[in-house]
């Protein structure tokens, strides 16, 4: 069965899954393998660890955003092309999150306290997008891809220079979040103001900051 074949309960009952896959940790698989497998642990003092360890912690949160981002949108989106557009980028977003989740493993950190909440936030956000319009999902889309790859482009420079494992992943993850947000567009998205990019960034700084610490 297709995702156009399914009912308005059907999707609710799929979207009620992977609510519980991602807050839980449980479940979730990456369609690609990480961009860091392969390479060898830098050697890092403890402060350059925790450090990079709390950036992969925001980015770990900002994926698990995205997912009830994309959900909400799915589960409110009028046309099945957009429905699927945001399903089809809903899974690259999971390869995002389950890369972060086993980078924290690594670096000996756990993700953010504060998943829940923004989790929650972010679901009622992307459906209120799908259920005004779905130009207006799509142009939200793009508006956050934009405000995500600013942010990973200040990660990537404020990763210590040797940890090469995070700054792959990262690397990765920036280009399919531009590409993310191009397709928004080319399908059919509206152009946000910048009155509300400006909002949408104070936003998502709260929730930078707070997981970098929580």
């Amino acid at each position: 069965m297709t995702s156009r074949d399914l009912t308005a309960f059907d999707r609710l009952l799929v979207e009620a899954d992977s609510v519980l896959r991602t807050l839980s940790r449980r479940g979730a698989s990456a369609a690609r393998p990480s961009p860091a497998d392969g390479h060898s642990e830098a050697q890092l003092s403890d402060k350059q660890r925790k450090h990079a360890a709390r950036l992969m912690r925001v980015n770990h949160t900002g994926e698990v955003c995205a997912q009830a981002l994309y959900q909400g949108q799915a589960l409110t989106a009028q046309s099945a092309g957009t429905r699927e557009e945001m399903e089809e980028a809903a899974q690259e977003e999971i390869d995002h999150l389950v890369w972060c989740e086993q980078r924290l493993e690594e670096l000996g950190a756990r993700p953010s306290a504060l998943n829940p909440l923004w989790y929650g936030i972010s679901l009622a956000l992307g459906a209120t997008a799908g259920a005004i319009s779905d130009k207006v999902s799509l142009g939200f889309v793009h508006a956050t891809e934009e405000r995500v790859a600013s942010h990973l482009r200040d990660h990537l420079k404020s990763l210590p220079a040797d940890d090469r494992k995070s700054q792959l992943i990262l690397q990765q993850m920036l280009e399919d979040e531009e590409r993310h947000g191009e397709n928004a567009i080319k399908a059919g998205g509206s152009e946000f103001p910048r009155p509300v990019k400006d909002a949408m960034t104070k936003i998502s700084r709260i929730m930078t900051d707070s997981s970098y610490w929580v």
